[in-house]
């Protein structure tokens, strides 16, 4: 059963991302899905469900990222915390492929987080294209 304290803080969540996955960016209307409240800081780690540990996640990024908290970067072998929504600034940690589909990261952080929550599956990459072509992501 839903609280009103969780329909409250899902709705802040929602309106903080502009109905778009913190990570990701997938707009939430044209999937036709329910996006996920990630906790940045599981709850398993004493994460809580305040305003400052939730993030809107696309099921994608949600059950990839699952308890992750850190993850090895791709270039340097470094093991590095997660993009966290509540602390860093998205554009400084990722920026866009020429056409839109691919996430590219600017640091290692970026560059960890796209790899571990496989934020350039093939399926994200074809979604993310039509999400362009129809004007829903920048």
């Amino acid at each position: 059963m839903t609280t009103r304290r969780e329909s409250r803080l899902r709705r802040v969540v929602i309106e903080r991302a502009g109905w778009r996955c913190e990570y990701c960016r997938a707009p939430q209307g044209p999937t036709g899905q329910t996006f996920h409240l990630d906790h940045i800081v599981p709850e398993v780690r004493g994460g809580e469900w305040t305003e400052e540990n939730l993030a809107l996640a696309c099921p994608h990024c949600n059950l990839a990222r699952g308890g992750q908290e850190s993850a090895r970067d791709p270039r340097t072998g470094q093991i590095v915390r997660l993009f966290d929504p509540r602390r860093d600034v998205w554009e400084r940690h990722f920026s866009w492929s020429p056409n839109r589909s691919r996430l590219m990261g600017r640091t290692a952080n970026g560059r960890a987080t796209i790899q571990a929550l496989k934020m350039n599956a093939a399926g994200q990459l074809e979604a993310r294209m039509w999400w362009y072509l129809m004007g829903l992501i920048p």
